[in-house]
């Protein structure tokens, strides 16, 4: 063990970067211990394992440190990096490697041994950017054969035959632990732009802990203000932990990379916990991560978004018990906007944002409440949840202002479901992104798909859309309009099914499906939509629109199947259904209609019509509303019928 005291070092008025190089780079000691407050001046890089340096809780400053070099997160007091050693190999893949695959293609396999560490990279993919699939530091576990290894790691994302992979030999820093330190970083100027204001400006910050190319090391109980870099910055690592950390009050926040607790970029296994931060950028970052776990992190001021992924392809991540903004693949397309099989449990956040190419999103007693980013001054979007319907899985989660599902991705075998939930929403937003007009689509894909709703809600409903997805089955599912109000869904889904739940104060407009991307008033754009309501749901109260199932679109076609359900009119102007213009098929079996109207155009009825309506039980509806009397129209009593 060793010890700043042996140097003479008891307070900061000395410099104690000198004791550091001369403690770490002594390879007979394996800890290290400071029992002052430290002053350090220089940024310290060392290539070594096995070693553990504790704080014990005093403060570490860095008041008179050196220059950073231009645009350098890893330039920490302390850098731990493992060694590249110039062996390479680059073989051009035969074969496709399958998702969960731990065997890889390479060269020739007589220079991997078992033990041995490996900088594995696939070549960017062809949509450019910073696109790889697999760029991690693993170990080979077994060689197979002259051309195969096994590695410590299953792939997240399937690699075509054809693609190139280099493998570089790395011998990494093993268990380098920092510990139980309060540092305080040195001011910088602020910025306010997005160019630097002089040269050496990001240069000037200070940081505590990097590693690169390190396995099992770990960072815990380093409580750090006025940091400019993050305070433990990775780059290819693997099985470590990350725990009771925080960060208060950074220095840069807006300026890319700056102001966060932890920044982690191709890595794997990784473990972060009972960490916390308040007015940070981000609390836990990962860019290309896999098989790592969060929880019990909390992060407070959290409008810049405490947990993110940068859609570098991250895989299998899981969120447990955390508080603060959470935005998932949402860097932009030069990383891939992608991710897949992330899940977060008991989380609480001013909004979730996972729009992007998310595949197999699970969320599960998540909440998006209503923030402030002070006195008075409401979060934009908080409240709120973005998803990507792809494979995606809510249950127990609660939205205070809205929900909105697009679809950026195809990849899922599961389906997509949303049980037992509660959405409040906005006037004027989307549940369901629709298809929108012209000849190029707006920042974000329709809702096409499958999408399953039960046992749930959306509630404060004005106005409000549920675009183009392909099937929407609701089961027990309410949507209920304004309180005393009322409130509009217009309705752009292809087929709807509501089993059991129902509408309150609540208006289905129907606006027609959507399937391409063209001139709204072109009626080959528009597939034919089907409604069907059954399983003794209910459809009452008041809206604007005067009607609980409404097409008032001349293009529209519609099939209308009408079962088992109740829907009681508040007052005789409400329709039951209110059909104006378009081709329709109304079929009513089994149900049962109290009060209000039926409400037929007569430019709804023509070729192709079919209406059909009996073993109803009617209480005082109107019938008046209807196409007049005809050899084909008979309503005056009794079932009725309309057919051309």
């Amino acid at each position: 063990m060793g010890d700043f005291r042996w140097f003479g070092i008891f307070d900061k008025s000395r410099n104690a970067d000198e004791a550091l190089d001369a403690l770490i780079n002594d390879l007979s000691i394996h800890r290290v211990e400071a029992h002052s407050d430290l002053n350090f001046v220089k940024r310290h890089v060392y290539h070594r394992s096995d070693i553990e340096i504790d704080f014990h809780g005093h403060t570490v400053t860095t008041e008179g440190i050196e220059l950073n070099t231009l645009d350098n997160p890893f330039g920490a007091v302390m850098f731990f990096q493992g060694v590249v050693t110039g062996v390479t190999q680059t073989v051009t893949i035969t074969d496709d490697m399958s998702e969960y695959s731990d065997i890889f293609e390479v060269a020739d396999s007589s220079i991997f041994e078992v033990d041995s560490w490996w900088h594995a990279q696939i070549k960017n993919n062809a949509a450019g950017g910073a696109q790889r699939e697999l760029d991690y530091l693993i170990k080979v576990t077994e060689v197979f054969d002259a051309t195969h290894v096994r590695f410590n790691y299953k792939l997240g994302w399937l690699l075509a035959k054809g693609r190139p992979i280099t493998y570089k030999k790395v011998n990494p820093a093993f268990r380098c632990h920092v510990r139980n330190m309060s540092f305080i970083g040195i001011p910088v100027p602020p910025n306010g732009t997005s160019l630097r204001p002089f040269p050496t400006w990001d240069q000037i910050g200070s940081n505590p802990v990097a590693y690169e190319f390190a396995v099992e090391c770990d960072a815990s109980g380093i409580k750090a203000s006025k940091v400019f870099w993050p305070v433990v910055m990775r780059r290819y690592n693997t099985h470590y932990v990350t725990e009771r950390c925080q960060l208060m009050n950074p220095e840069e926040r807006d300026w890319g990379g700056t102001g966060y607790l932890t920044q982690q970029i191709n890595v794997l296994y990784g473990h972060i916990r009972d960490c916390n931060t308040s007015n940070a950028r981000h609390l836990n970052d990962f860019t290309c991560a896999a098989y790592c776990m969060v929880e019990n992190c909390h992060g407070d001021g959290d409008e810049y978004g405490p947990f993110v992924t940068h859609g570098q392809y991250e895989h299998d991540l899981t969120y447990i018990n955390n508080s603060g903004l959470l935005s998932f693949a949402n860097s932009g397309t030069t990383w891939g906007d992608s991710a897949k099989r992330v899940t977060v449990k008991k989380h609480i956040a001013s909004r979730i944002v996972a729009s992007k190419r998310l595949t197999d999103l699970t969320l599960e007693d998540c909440h998006a409440v209503v923030t402030y980013t002070k006195p008075g001054v409401k979060m934009a979007n908080s409240g709120s949840f973005w998803v990507n319907m792809d494979g995606l899985q809510m249950r127990g989660c609660t939205a205070q202002e809205m929900v909105t599902i697009s679809k950026g991705s195809s990849r899922a075998k599961r389906k997509n479901i949303i049980d037992s939930c509660s959405f409040g929403m906005l006037k004027g937003y989307e549940i369901a992104r629709p298809i929108r007009s012209g000849t190029t689509q707006v920042g974000y894909t329709p809702s096409n798909g499958e999408l399953t709703i039960l046992n749930s809600e959306f509630y404060n409903i004005e106005e409000v859309t549920l675009g183009s997805i392909n099937k929407l089955t609701l089961i027990n599912t309410w949507f209920k309009g304004l309180p005393q109000v009322g409130g509009t869904v217009k309705v752009g889904t292809r087929e709807i099914i509501m089993q059991g739940g129902g509408l309150v104060d609540c208006c289905f407009l129907f606006t027609g499906a959507w399937d391409k991307v063209g001139d709204v008033n072109n009626p080959k754009n528009k597939p034919d939509q089907w409604i069907t309501v059954d399983g003794s749901a209910t459809l009452s109260g008041v809206n604007s629109e005067k009607a609980f199932l409404k097409s008032v679109d001349p293009t529209n076609a519609i099939t209308w199947n009408l079962g088992n359900y109740t829907s009681m009119a508040s007052d005789a102007n409400t329709a039951h259904y209110s059909i104006q213009g378009g081709s329709n098929k109304l079929k009513v079996v089994g149900s049962q209609f109290i009060g209000g109207k039926y409400d037929v155009s007569a430019d709804a009825v023509g070729n192709g019509t079919y209406f059909f309506m009996t073993s109803c039980v009617e209480e005082n509806v109107n019938r008046s509303a209807l196409p007049a009397e005809s050899n084909t129209i008979k309503h005056s009593a009794g079932n009725f019928t309309i057919t051309y």
